[in-house]
């Protein structure tokens, strides 16, 4: 018997979903047919017509929950939310200023919480739901220059797997450990065309992720495949990183 996954007659809420990782995360769900909404602080003008954007900044609660009802009140239910919105400058962690620690854990960890706190109420009243919550590789290992990132992230996965306990049998929690994934920006972080082949050939599968990689998992953990997973981390990171010893290593 064949598989397929629809999702026709299911709204999907992609924070940080204008572009990106959001972006490819959303752009999946349309494609398993879902209706899509995607919210962030400032609207572009390339989204499809039938996508629905919600402007809020979601490190404010009261806004985050604000917006997630206006996704109820304006598509007629919630089915499930990509907790995506995230990210980071490098700065050094000896002299990072709290304002800049505070905004950083705010939009990497609080947002999150946020809106699966707002989605979770809806999902209950209703038919249940899904929610995904994107974490990083940041979180599993040493975050040079990014350490209140990668502690927010860390934060995500324990979340994830305390709200898969408060809030099931109605609404399932997961969360996608992703690694390297080239978006619009991958220049910024790996250089030229050499330098990110360069850097994608450090992974074992030989690249780095693309945007619908991660919306590929993010489609799988939300859908009827997946009815039996909950408070899962799923790694996607073509790997992980392999052991810095192998390259020195006579073996």
């Amino acid at each position: 018997m064949s598989l397929e996954i629809d999702l026709s007659g299911k709204v999907v809420l992609v924070t940080g979903g204008t572009k990106g990782v959001g972006r490819g995360i959303a752009g999946r769900f349309a494609d398993a047919g879902a209706t899509v909404a995607v919210c962030a602080r400032k609207e572009v003008d390339d989204l499809p017509a039938d996508w629905a954007f919600f402007s809020a900044d979601i490190r404010d609660g009261e806004a985050a929950f604000a917006m997630v009802d206006a996704v109820v009140e304006k598509l007629g239910r919630i089915d499930v939310l990509v907790n995506n919105a995230g990210g980071s400058p490098p700065a050094d962690t000896t002299d990072a200023a709290p304002r800049f620690t505070e905004r950083i854990v705010q939009l990497n960890l609080l947002s999150t919480i946020y809106c699966a706190q707002r989605a979770n109420h809806w999902m209950q009243q209703g038919d249940g739901g899904s929610i995904v919550n994107i974490t990083s590789v940041s979180g599993m290992r040493p975050t040079p220059k990014t350490a209140a990132y990668g502690a927010a992230k860390a934060g995500i996965v324990n979340f994830t797997i305390t709200t898969a306990v408060e809030w099931a049998p109605k609404v399932r929690v997961n969360c996608v450990t992703a690694g390297m994934v080239r978006t619009e920006q991958a220049h910024l972080f790996y250089g030229d065309e050499d330098g990110i082949a360069a850097v994608g050939a450090t992974v074992p599968l030989g690249r780095i992720a693309n945007p619908s990689d991660i919306g590929n998992a993010c489609v799988y953990l939300a859908s009827d495949l997946a009815s039996y997973v909950s408070g899962a981390n799923l790694a996607v990171h073509g790997g992980g990183e392999p052991p810095p010893y192998l390259d020195v290593s006579a073996i």
